[in-house]
């Protein structure tokens, strides 16, 4: 008789002493390296964008999956790695480190840790590209997200959820918005990211002393990948602070990520598509680098109720040419976010700062991310500086002026310089909302040009001090009452008589003296 189950028993024990070779069939060797980019035979079952392991201890990203070999770059290990080098298929997606402890943390897009304080201690982690949520798991975007900034948030309001793009020469202040919104945030219940991509290590060192000295790292964590990382990280870091911040969005928090900035994100995907050979298009980008920002940017929503009511809210940065929004990557990235925020060389270099050009600029939300005091009293504000604007070139020919014409261009001058407000000196809305009743007044007119600065801050430090129990009154999620306006008013005139005097109207403006201004 032939006893059937020892002969099974018999080929189990068979079989399991035959050794593993799944190693050998995802085990290739490189035939090429050079430029950080090796091409590797032997590797039939590779995803796109899967993790290699070569030998030495360094990682590699598989971009190229082509008929006979496999393209990689390496995040490490440019000049160790040698032709004949074994390569290993981890089967595994790039991660980044996720959880709590990265708050207050600088970490690499990895999620390793570079400022010296150890490691962090997280078993968690997040696969880099991740689908954005889908269109019915949306809610609305009408949750303010205050910039503490006057400018931004009296014309181009930010929602939590929305992606507002910050675009503008180099050294225009563009950073400094970035900054100043995360400063603002704090007590505000918002996680924010910092994503900095190819930047100096001097500048982003400064970066992190601001948000240390604000106490604004107990909320933030900085991504950082610097101008000497290998380009492979430069590529990976928007993506790895994308999914931190997708940990936070799901557990129903809002959360700010700034990208900084993706110009420079799309230089160092052309470089690695150059080297990897493949096709190039308009300024030498792959044909695929709208796809490179689009899968990035709509990560960021709002989630609804039913899926948490978490938010991310997106600042990309991304830098022009001469002031060029017309080239190829800012109108890629303009059309795939919710506004812009366009900053000016020229308002720069004339002393506006923020030099926020608000013909350029858009919020797409609008209103329905604004508060409701806000949304009311600033209404007129951008038409008001759009005549100003379109006076002060029509002065630019010498041509008389009548009175009326003489007071609509000082109060736009005036206007534009309550506008401008110090790096670090952040607003709240009840302070916005008296600046900006104050300015669309009559009072304004009693002002000196030259003082109007000098006036709004110091008109700020007395309501602190002597209307603090008027501040209280005010409720920025409702209409003002008359009688409320009325009492914000008659304390600004009460300023004016210890400040400019009774007798402090202003003398009308010569034409010579706005010729001057313009200048």
């Amino acid at each position: 008789m032939i006893d059937i189950s020892k002969i099974g028993q018999n080929l189990k024990e068979k079989i399991a002493k035959v050794p593993d070779r799944d190693s050998e069939r995802m085990t290739g060797r490189i035939v090429y390296t050079g430029d950080g980019i090796v091409r590797i035979t032997g590797l039939s079952d590779v995803k796109y964008n899967e993790l290699l392991d070569v030998k030495g201890g360094y990682r590699a990203l598989a971009l190229n999956l082509e008929e006979g070999s496999v393209g990689a770059v390496l995040f490490s290990g440019e000049d160790k790695v040698r032709f004949g080098d074994y390569v290993y298929s981890t089967g595994k997606a790039v991660e980044m480190k996720v959880g709590e402890e990265l708050l207050g943390r600088i970490v690499n897009p990895l999620g390793d840790a570079l400022d010296g304080m150890g490691e962090i201690e997280t078993s968690q982690s997040r696969p880099v590209e991740f689908p954005a949520p889908a269109i019915m798991d949306r809610g609305k975007v009408n949750k303010p997200l205050q910039t503490g900034i006057l400018a931004i948030d009296s014309m181009i309001p930010i929602g939590r959820g929305q992606r507002e793009l910050i675009i503008g020469d180099r050294q225009t202040g563009k950073t400094a918005i970035a900054i100043d919104t995360i400063l603002n945030q704090k007590g505000e219940n918002v996680v924010c990211i910092y994503v900095s991509i190819g930047q100096k290590a001097s500048s982003l060192s400064k970066i992190v002393n601001t948000l240390r000295a604000s106490g604004a790292m107990e909320y933030t964590c900085v991504v950082c990948s610097t101008a000497d990382d290998s380009v492979p990280l430069q590529y990976i870091a928007p993506y790895s602070g994308c999914a931190l911040a997708e940990y936070f969005m799901y557990q129903g928090k809002d959360v700010l990520i700034v990208y900084d900035d993706l110009s420079k994100h799309a230089v160092a995907y052309r470089t690695m598509s150059l080297l990897l050979k493949r096709p190039a298009g308009r300024e030498a980008y792959p044909g695929d680098v709208f796809y490179l920002h689009s899968r990035l940017l709509e990560r960021a929503a709002k989630l609804s109720e039913e899926k948490g009511g978490g938010s991310i809210t997106a600042l990309p940065i991304v830098e022009t040419l001469a002031g060029d929004i017309s080239a190829y990557i800012p109108t890629n990235v303009i059309s795939i976010t919710d506004g812009q925020i366009y900053l000016e060389s020229e308002l720069f270099n004339s002393g506006v700062r923020p030099a926020v050009n608000v013909g350029l600029s858009v919020s797409r939300v609008g209103g329905s991310a604004q508060r409701k005091a806000i949304r009311q009293i600033s209404g007129q504000l951008r038409i008001n500086l759009a005549q100003y604007r379109e006076l002060a070139i029509f002065m630019q020919f010498g041509s008389d002026l009548d009175s009326e014409t003489q007071k609509t261009l000082s109060r736009g001058a005036k206007l534009t310089d309550v506008l401008k407000q110090r790096q670090y000196l952040n607003y709240s809305v009840k302070e916005m909302i008296v600046l900006l009743l104050t300015v669309q007044s009559d009072i304004i007119d009693r002002i000196p040009e030259k003082k109007i600065s000098e006036y709004a801050e110091g008109l700020l430090d007395f309501f602190r001090i002597n209307r603090a129990e008027l501040l209280e009154k005010i409720d920025p999620d409702s209409n003002i009452p008359d009688d409320i306006r009325s009492e914000i008013l008659s304390a600004a005139e009460e300023y004016i008589k210890y400040t400019v005097g009774d007798d402090g109207a202003e003398e009308p403006v010569s034409e010579s003296a706005e010729e001057e201004q313009n200048v």
